[in-house]
Order: C-alpha cells, then sequence, then structure tokens
C-alpha cells in the first residue's frame, strides 16, 4: 500500500466516524510561549484542551507535521542512526473534545488497524497504565484494560508505568493515562527464539510503539496536584512513517515509499549506494531526513537563523551538510537539489512545498554554501590549534571555541585528530558545553504558578479595534518569575481594548486605574493559547473591583501607522518588482516597521525611490480603511485577499482593504492612508538566499528623521563657510585628501628606506638568530611592510616591532619561515602572550603576527621579554 493511500484512508476512516477532516497546522508555532515548534499532534489543540477556545467539531482528525529536535522530545542525535527516529514526522490523530471517551477510542483504533489496514493480529501488543504510588497515588487504569480485554488476549495486554503510560503536556495542563499499541514486525523465527512481549519499549529496531491513545482526564497544577478535569477529552497520535514501515513489509521507516525517492536520488547525485557501507547508510539517512524538516520549516515561514526556532533549522541543515561532507564527499551544494523530488512525493498532501519550492531551493544553497564556507575556515583554524598543540592532547576548550564560535563540529574536529594521532579533551569540551547550556537555560528560566480565577468567565472579548479604554473585570491572573524579567504577573480581563502581540504587531502598552486614581501599567500584551493577558509589575490592590483600561494612544497611533503602511508596502512591491514578491515577515513596533520579502536580488536605487513614491502616493491619495470582520474565508480569498504561509485561519476571518491593498489581518490599522503622514525607507538588505528586508519609517519618526538630517545639513553648510553648494565643496576636499595621502604614502615610504638601512646595522646575532626588538616611529602597514623587506635581506630572522599610533600600541612579530619550522617558534603565539604588556591581544600566522593594546607604555617591556624566546 502507497504512503498517500495509508494517510487517505485513515482521514476517510475517521469522516466515517463523523469526525472533521482538518488540514495540518504550520510546524512553527505562534501563540504558545512553551513551544518552537509543533511537536505532537496535539500542540495545534492545546486551547481547546485547556479551555480557552470552541473547536469546529468535537470530533476531528488530522494529519499534523510535528518537529522534535530540542526541549523534552529531542530525537535529534538519534536520527540516522537507528531505523524509526525523525526530526520531522506526521502524526496521524483523532480527536474527541469532551465527544467520545475511551471505549470508541480503543474499538476504533483496533478497527483501523485490523479490518482496514488488514495488519495481523497476532502482531499486536497493547500497553496499559499501571497507576503509581508515588505522590500521585494513581490507580491502575482498569476501565481501559477492561474495553482490551474484549478484543484481544490478556496474555497481550501489558501493565505500562508512569514513564511510558501516562502522559503529560509539560509540567503544567491537562494530562492522563494511555494505551499505546506496539508492533512486532520481526520473522518468525526470531519470534519463536524471544518473546515480543519482552521487548516492548526496550527500544528494538522491530517492535516498536505505532499509535499513543492519551486518555485526558485531570489537569496538573503548578503545584504538582492532579485535579479531575470537567469534561474528558481523546488525544491520540499514530507515527506515519511507521504505520508505512509496517503496511509495506519492510523494516525500516527509511525502506518505505515516504523516503526510498530521497535516497535514490541521493545515490544518483553522490555516487554512493545504500546498504553498503553503515557510516554512508547513516549519513543518507540523516540527510534524508533533515531535508524533510528544514523544507517543511521553510514553507511553514522560519528560515535559518542565529537564534531562536531559526537557529534550530539552521542546526539541522548544518548536521546534514557535514554528514555529506564528512561521509559521501561532497564539498559542494546539493541538498537543495533533493527538493525537486520531495515536493513531487508529498505536494499532494501538503501543497505549501510546491508553492514554496523555489525559496525553499535558494535558502538551502545559500545556507549549504555559507556552512561549507565555514567547514573551510575550521579546518584552518583546526590546523593552527593543531600546531600549537604541545603533547597528543587537543584542550577541550579550544575544541569548544572552534565549535560554538565558528560553528565546527565537534564530531568532525574528533575525526580529523584521531586522523592526525591525537586525541581530544572530551570531558573539557563537555565541561565548556554544560557552562553554556547553563548559561542559556539561567537566562530563560521562568515559573509559572496556577491561575486564581476571580469570576468565572468563558468569553473574553477584544473591543480594541473599536476603543483604547473600557471599563473592565479581572477574570484571572497569576504570577511569572524569569532571570531575565524578575517577577511580573499576567491579568486577563472579561473584555479589553489591548491589543496581543500578534500578526508582528507589538502587543499594547497602557493602564489600569481603580476608583481611587491607583493606576497599575500594562507593560506587554500577549496571546497565549488563544486567551489575551496583560503583563504588570504589580497586582491593583482590590482584584475585584471594577478598573478603567487604557490603551496609550499615542504608541498605539505610531504602531498603526507602520502596520498600515507594510500593507501598502507589500503591495508597492509586487507593483514595481513584480508578483513573485511574497510577504516572508515582519515586524511593527511604534517606532519603525520591518517587512521580509521573496526577491532574488538587491533593489538598485531607483526601485526603491520607485517603491516609496508608490507608498506615499496612497497617502496622499487618502484612502479610507475598508474592514470586514467575519467574512467567510473562502469569499475574502475569492475578493484578492492575500493569505500568508505558514499562518493560522479559521474559517472566518478579517480583511483589512486600503484600495487596492486587501490582505487577511487581525492587526490594528489607521483609518485614513492620510493618518500616516510620510513613509520613509531607512534600510534595505538580505536576510537569506531569496529574501530581502526592507526597514521604514512612518509619523513622527520621519518627520524627526528629516529634521536631524536638517541640522545636520545647516552644520556641515555651517563647517564650510556656509556654501551654497555644499556637496561640491565636500568633493573638492575628498579630492584634496587624496593627493595629501598619496604625499604621505610617498614620504613614509623614503621614511621606512632610511629606517631599513639603519635598522640592518642594530640586527645581533643571538644564539645563531638574527634578533632586533625595537621601537620605530610607523603605522601598522609600515611595519608589516619594513618586516618583510628585512626578511628578504636576512636569514634567520626574529624582529619585534613595537610602535605608538593614535594613543594605541601595536606589536609586530616577524620570524624567517625556516626558523619557524627549525625551532618551533610561532609569531601568533608569541604576540598573544606579549599582547599582556599592553593590555591587549592579537595574532596571525606563525611567521607573521600584530597585536594591539591600549597601553603603549608597556611596549618597552614586551620589547626586552623578546629576547626570552631565543
Amino acid at each position: 500500500m502507497k504512503s498517500q493511500d495509508i494517510r487517505n484512508k485513515f482521514l476517510e476512516f475517521f469522516k466515517s466516524k463523523s469526525h472533521l477532516i482538518v488540514p495540518s497546522a504550520p510546524m512553527v508555532t505562534k501563540d504558545d510561549p512553551t513551544l518552537m515548534f509543533v511537536n505532537s499532534g496535539m500542540a495545534p489543540f492545546k486551547e481547546f484542551f485547556l479551555g480557552h477556545g470552541e473547536p469546529k467539531k468535537n470530533r476531528i482528525a488530522d494529519t499534523q507535521k510535528c518537529l522534535r529536535v530540542s526541549g523534552k522530545h529531542n530525537d535529534l542525535e538519534e536520527v540516522g542512526y537507528d531505523t524509526y527516529h525523525h526530526t520531522l514526522f506526521e502524526m496521524l490523530g483523532n480527536w474527541s473534545f469532551g465527544d467520545y471517551f475511551k471505549k470508541e477510542a480503543i474499538a476504533w483504533a483496533w478497527e483501523l488497524l485490523t479490518e482496514v489496514y488488514g495488519i495481523d493480529k497476532n502482531i499486536l501488543y497493547v500497553t496499559v497504565f499501571e497507576g503509581s504510588d508515588d505522590a500521585d497515588n494513581l490507580s491502575m487504569d482498569t476501565e481501559a484494560y477492561d474495553f482490551w480485554k474484549a478484543i484481544i488476549p490478556e496474555d497481550r495486554i501489558l501493565m505500562g508505568n508512569k514513564k511510558d503510560n501516562f502522559w503529560e503536556m509539560g509540567e503544567q495542563g491537562p494530562c492522563g493515562p494511555c494505551s499505546e499499541i506496539h508492533v512486532d514486525i520481526r520473522s518468525d523465527e526470531e519470534k519463536a527464539k524471544v518473546d515480543g512481549k519482552s521487548l516492548v519499549n526496550m527500544d528494538h529496531p522491530q517492535v516498536v510503539e505505532i499509535w499513543n491513545l492519551v486518555f485526558m482526564q485531570y489537569n496538573r497544577k503548578a503545584t504538582g496536584d492532579l485535579e479531575i478535569l470537567p469534561n474528558k477529552h481523546i488525544d491520540t497520535g499514530m507515527g506515519f512513517e511507521r504505520l508505512c514501515m509496517v503496511l509495506q513489509g519492510v523494516t525500516s521507516n527509511y525502506d518505505t515509499d515516504v523516503f526510498t525517492p530521497i535516497i535514490r536520488e541521493i545515490e544518483a547525485i553522490t555516487y554512493k549506494d545504500y546498504g553498503e557501507d553503515e557510516k554512508v547508510d547513516i549519513a543518507i539517512r540523516v540527510i534524508s531526513d533533515h531535508l524533510r524538516a528544514v523544507a517543511f520549516a521553510i514553507a511553514d515561514g522560519q528560515l535559518p537563523t542565529n537564534n531562536g526556532a531559526g537557529y534550530v533549522i539552521r542546526r539541522i541543515l548544518r548536521r546534514a551538510v557535514r554528514y555529506g561532507f564528512t561521509f559521501l564527499d561532497r564539498k559542494e551544494p546539493f541538498i537543495f537539489r533533493l527538493v525537486d523530488v520531495l515536493a513531487k512525493k508529498m505536494g499532494k498532501a501538503f501543497p505549501e512545498l510546491k508553492a514554496q519550492k523555489q525559496l525553499i531551493e535558494n535558502v538551502i544553497k545559500e545556507e549549504e554554501a555559507s556552512f561549507l564556507r565555514t567547514l573551510e575556515q575550521g579546518l584552518v583554524l583546526l590546523d593552527r590549534i593543531v600546531e600549537n598543540t604541545k603533547g597528543e592532547t587537543v584542550s577541550g576548550e579550544k575544541a569548544f571555541e572552534l565549535y560554538d564560535t565558528y560553528g565546527f563540529p565537534i564530531d568532525l574536529t574528533s575525526l580529523i585528530l584521531r586522523e592526525r594521532g591525537l586525541q581530544l579533551d572530551e570531558e573539557g569540551f563537555k565541561s565548556e558545553m554544560e557552562k553554556q547550556k547553563t548559561r542559556s537555560r539561567s537566562a530563560s528560566e521562568m515559573s509559572t504558578d496556577d491561575w486564581t480565577v476571580l469570576l468565572e468567565d468563558d468569553i473574553q472579548e477584544f473591543i480594541g479595534y473599536d476603543a483604547l479604554n473600557a471599563n473592565v473585570k479581572i477574570t484571572r491572573y497569576r504570577k511569572v518569575t524569569s532571570k531575565k524579567d524578575g517577577k511580573l504577573y499576567q491579568l486577563v480581563f472579561n473584555l479589553t481594548p489591548f491589543y496581543a502581540e500578534g500578526g508582528g504587531q507589538v502587543g499594547d502598552k497602557g493602564y489600569l486605574e481603580d476608583s481611587k486614581g491607583d493606576v497599575v501599567y500594562i507593560l506587554d500584551t500577549k496571546k497565549e493559547n488563544n486567551i489575551i493577558v496583560h503583563y504588570t509589575k504589580n497586582l491593583p490592590k482590590n482584584l475585584k473591583e471594577t478598573f478603567k483600561a487604557t490603551v496609550d494612544q499615542k504608541q498605539r497611533e505610531r504602531t498603526e501607522s507602520n502596520h498600515t503602511a507594510t500593507h501598502l508596502l507589500h503591495q508597492a512591491l509586487r507593483e514595481v518588482l513584480g508578483t513573485h514578491v511574497e510577504q516572508k515577515g515582519s515586524a511593527v513596533h511604534s517606532k519603525y516597521l520591518r517587512f521580509d520579502f521573496s526577491h532574488f536580488s538587491k533593489l538598485t536605487v531607483e526601485q526603491l525611490r520607485d517603491v516609496e513614491n508608490f507608498v506615499n502616493a496612497r497617502i496622499d491619495g487618502k484612502i479610507p480603511l475598508e474592514e470586514q470582520r467575519n467574512i467567510p474565508m473562502d469569499k475574502a480569498i475569492e475578493e484578492g485577499a492575500m493569505a500568508l504561509f505558514g499562518e493560522k485561519y479559521g474559517d472566518t476571518v478579517r480583511t483589512i482593504r486600503f484600495g487596492q491593498s486587501i490582505e487577511l489581518c487581525g492587526g490594528t490599522h489607521v483609518d485614513n492612508t492620510s493618518d500616516i503622514w510620510h513613509f520613509k525607507i531607512t534600510s534595505e538588505g538580505a536576510v537569506a538566499a531569496g529574501i530581502r528586508r526592507i526597514e521604514a519609517i512612518t509619523k513622527d519618526a520621519v518627520k524627526d528623521f528629516y529634521f536631524e538630517n536638517n541640522r545636520a545639513y545647516f552644520e556641515i553648510r555651517d563647517l564650510l563657510n556656509n556654501t551654497k553648494e555644499p556637496v561640491k565643496a565636500v568633493k573638492a576636499l575628498q579630492d584634496e585628501n587624496t593627493d595629501l595621502r598619496k604625499q604621505i604614502e610617498s614620504l613614509l615610504k623614503d621614511k621606512a628606506k632610511v629606517l631599513k638601512g639603519e635598522l640592518k646595522n642594530e640586527i645581533s646575532e643571538v644564539n645563531g638568530i638574527n634578533f632586533l626588538a625595537k621601537k620605530v616611529d610607523l603605522d601598522a602597514s609600515g611595519i608589516k611592510d619594513l618586516c618583510f623587506k628585512l626578511g628578504g635581506e636576512f636569514n634567520n630572522l626574529f624582529l619585534l616591532f613595537g610602535a605608538e599610533h593614535n594613543g594605541k600600541a601595536i606589536l609586530s612579530c616577524y620570524i624567517s619561515k625556516d626558523l619557524v619550522a627549525e625551532r618551533n617558534l610561532n609569531a601568533g603565539q608569541i604576540v598573544r602572550e606579549l599582547g599582556k604588556y599592553i593590555q591587549g591581544g592579537g595574532g596571525g600566522q606563525a611567521f607573521f603576527a600584530t597585536a594591539g593594546g591600549k597601553n603603549p607604555n608597556g611596549i618597552d617591556d614586551a620589547l626586552k621579554s623578546a629576547k626570552s624566546y631565543l
């Protein structure tokens, strides 16, 4: 059975059981601060389990893109080394929100597996929660056991401990016992030797969990206590890739048609055969898996970056590149060439892959090329480390610096060292890594108390499109403590005029005022699992009274101006550059806006001017806002509204129109384009391959910009004796400066010639080495030129020159290449050590290096110490 048919049969089965089939949510999370990526099928439905929203239907089924590479669920380092772990995987799931429970979930799972898919009942085992005798004091899930024993023999029902059979969303939130279904696909001969039940949950590659049925019946509080949920839910997750392995009669996920087209393409490109060499096989599995993770992430709007979710994607891609570099001998980008195969294979189920194919290829190719350059640089740096290593062990600290600063993989460092007969101080490296992790954990450490409920109100209304103040009640609050922000409180109101951060727009600030006039400031507003939370430093004195909530009007107006400008900018870019332009991200603050978009080249001065003029023409046109709330999604698209990849939209949406610009948007906007006043681009540059970024300002920020530029203009004119043509005057100064620099360079060369003649007579012999350490009156460039000229006339030469330039100290060391080899001398190491005298540091090559420092008074001591190296 082909993978496409397997996926379709699952969805068709649950559709026949009255489930609504919904598309996969974007893999990159938006309103959940506890997750970077969707890491399980239930994550997109978290708000329903928490009671913060109403699902479209109480029965839902889907296939969800998931990524597990960080936090509690981290499979990254296992990927490639076994046959069933993945970074990206599909989770087939069926969901009940307060509807059916254990009986139906168990019966339907068994029906689908054995009757629809035709899996042999005799190769299946199930596990049931055995209870716990810890603080929770949970009893055995006898209800699930009784349902199972009516279906399968009791000797195939196994007891599972709390670790394996009690599922929790996190440290807090809905949780409950679960039943796992395991499959034994070993040969009959192997089964005769070892009973399959002894291999369940023992990480055997052919006895694997295939489906987990979670029975949500408790809520874990911040105190650790469990409370019974008012409504019981079903959350199931079946690994699509593992299911394909079982149904296609193979013993590895990578032998299914989910992966084999990608593997065949890797073989064709690299001229390596899968199945002949274990190291090559691991590399091919890593690349085929990681390709999917990176491609889906980019399609959902997450580009590789140096922090956050973007860093995770970059790390996954770089892992794939280094396996290709090390084991497949690929020194040129090639992973981007696999995107076409992936899009053909999975594009029907996930159309975003086809729609974003060109962008995905461009980004991966550029990232590959960049990291391959990093690997080359790392090899040069590793050579230097080896040169400077005394003994047979390279320090873990040096290896960590190579890994942390330059991105050079530690396993590649270890491999190269072994090839050179050296070893790595692995404990030292682990120690440095742990220090970094501790720093990172400390920076992001956060604890959250349970909600204190003051008012039972399930419906929270946002009125901020129409009002900037309102009388509100606090319905719940909790304390949040973090290393970064200290102690804060989160407040939830029955209704709120405060816009929560989303769609690139920052959250509102403002204040709460009680009946006595006392004020508590709202520092930020965010959305968390579909509820709007307001951050404060302090709690109001009387939490149960009615407060006047007021949004900071100035900040809101400036933010609205910038947000509307992003819509007009999007329209302008598509008009000036072409309809291939698509929004790839935005940040809308009160002071500026940032807009990322797909485009293949740097914008010219003329194009930037055309874009600015286009936007400002719409501002001058005084176009009014046309807003439609709760319009059906299909109708909005028909009317020309632009939907963004990576965004999750409901059945009804909000559209924002300014003339011909119409977009789906939940943010706040000006009533008329004239409120923007003016639009000014401040920068344009590349973010990634095929992605450009424009930063711009509007309204008051533009006024400040022109005021500052006007002030600077008159200051420059004043410095130029109030000339009426300042540009012409500056050009004359530049020409004069160029002529003077040429004269100075000529004089310095003459000076260096005279100095070289004098210094030749001062060179003395020390232990068979021609030696000179002296302070000279030259800049760094002049000193370097002098060193190499003297080096051309003397063998066995060791020079150390010191100089003071612009209040700073310079040390330059030159050593003849024959001395470097014969006497094991290294100029880079020497200047680093002597740099302490001038309170600085430096480095360079073994035969020439330079150090700089802030203490010129230390030059003489450094020069005196030079002879000790001989």
